[in-house]
């Protein structure tokens, strides 16, 4: 996706916001594949946060490991690489955001859906 987002922290908090209904919404798919095959929450959570963090921030994790990896001793490998980057700057800064924003997504799809859950099991109970 090709979305314009601001420069600086604002640019970070809204990567972290995206990455926060991925999660929730990656926990939603993953959350009706395991019931369907009768396997647990931990399941469904566990995946849930790898596939959300590969999918949010995966881009910018791996511009981040690639500046750091790579040897940049030429000006012009180092400027290639950092035209490539939407906000070189805060680079780190949008990776952690993005990774919390995942997680805190895919908790809040867990306490969506597994309260939902325990409510039609008490209500189903005599």
């Amino acid at each position: 996706m090709n979305l314009v987002l601001h420069y600086g922290l604002l640019g970070s908090f809204e990567a972290a916001l995206i990455a926060l209904a991925v999660g929730f919404v990656v926990y939603a798919l993953w959350w009706q594949v395991c019931r369907r095959h009768g396997l647990s929450h931990g399941h469904a959570v566990g995946w849930s946060c790898l596939a959300a963090v590969a999918i949010s921030s995966g881009v910018d994790g791996w511009n981040l490991f690639y500046l750091g990896m790579v040897r940049l001793e030429s000006p012009l490998y180092a400027r290639l690489a950092l035209a490539a980057i939407h906000d070189p700057d805060q680079l780190g800064t949008r990776v952690v955001l993005e990774v919390i924003g995942a997680l805190i997504g895919v908790g809040l799809g867990w306490w969506a859906f597994s309260s939902r859950h325990l409510a039609q099991d008490a209500t189903d109970a005599p």
